[in-house]
């Protein structure tokens, strides 16, 4: 099948279409290189374009089966403070996108979604029966294009499948791709560059949570067990099923502090550290309830927490030598 990748050429977009090529599926990347590298996109079809681009994407979509929706701009902190470039982006130009498929007879898309459309919780594990309310722009984005997905599959009879992703992390086996964002705003490539003394010290934000140590705790999902998961998810939409939207976890939480213990047991360096106060609207603890994911789409995630530091400690070694190469 061939599979339209918006946003191949960025971090997740890039390991689903390396996911999709060993399952078989021909993946067609399209990307407007505004924060996705070329070199992430080598060994496939690279169109570079822009989801609000309506003539090239008539141009494109007619040569696909499916669509896989990564375009989205996904820094929470920018979302406030320029809230027009997330609804420019992420509502217009997802609607652009939908748009376009609809009008080309596109039935099925698998949109990367964020567990960021909840908001404040209560309950942990996050279920998908969570009511929805996000408490900023980007969560605001994602949650009006879910909403879309919806109204068109009751209008249109479009099919999709929604990955509401919790925090993807670390980088392809091959050490090839990674993650690779400017800014650099995750715990985990932060704390590496950190333990590398090629960044800054590693600023922790809070020590008195809630929690067993007193920093935050979060789900950590391996960048490829994410990519195999929208692997099933077009799988389930071939074999004709309903629409669906499903957490994407791994079930078990993490504090910031068995992070950076990982990180130096893995690399064997200390994580220079300063500890100061809570962010704004960090919440203690989340943690996906995954189990539809693993009854609907068969899909369970795999790696653990040192092997998500291990590729990611791999890769970040090669792309530092890469850029001293070049």
């Amino acid at each position: 099948m061939v599979v339209l990748v918006i946003g191949g050429a960025g971090y997740i977009g890039s390991h689903v279409a390396r996911a999709l090529k060993r399952s078989g599926h021909e993946p067609l990347i399209y990307d407007n290189l505004s924060t996705g590298h070329q070199f992430l996109a080598n060994g496939f079809e690279l169109i570079t374009g822009d989801i609000l681009d309506h003539r090239k994407l008539a141009l494109v979509l007619p040569r696909v089966h499916a669509v896989m929706h990564f375009a989205a701009h996904a820094y929470i902190g920018e979302s406030v403070s320029n809230p027009r470039k997330y609804f420019r982006n992420n509502v217009e130009g997802g609607l652009s996108l939908l748009n376009c498929a609809m009008d080309a007879g596109l039935k099925k898309i698998i949109f990367s979604s964020t567990c960021a459309v909840y908001g404040e919780v209560s309950g942990i594990p996050i279920s998908e029966n969570t009511v929805r309310r996000p408490v900023n722009p980007y969560g605001v984005s994602k949650l009006f294009f879910e909403q879309a997905l919806e109204a068109y599959d009751r209008a249109y009879g479009l099919r999709f499948v929604s990955l509401r992703y919790f925090n993807a992390a670390g980088a392809d086996e091959s050490g090839e791709i990674g993650e690779l964002h400017d800014p650099e705003p995750h715990l985990i490539p932060l704390a590496l560059r950190a333990c590398a003394g090629i960044g800054p010290e590693l600023q922790v934000f809070g020590s008195d949570y809630p929690t067993p140590d007193g920093t935050c705790i979060r789900d950590y999902i391996h960048v490829n067990d994410l990519a195999d998961a929208h692997v099933n998810a077009l799988d389930y939409l071939q074999a004709g099923q309903n629409s669906l939207s499903v957490n994407i976890g791994t079930g078990q939480g993490h504090s910031v502090n068995e992070v950076i213990s990982t990180v130096e047991r893995v690399t064997g360096n200390k994580v220079p550290k300063r500890f100061g106060l809570r962010r704004a609207g960090d919440p203690a603890v989340l943690v996906a309830d995954s189990r539809q994911a693993e009854h609907l789409l068969h899909w369970t995630a795999r790696r653990t927490l040192q092997d998500i530091i291990s590729t990611a400690w791999e890769w970040m070694q090669r792309s530092q030598l890469r850029e001293v190469r070049s």
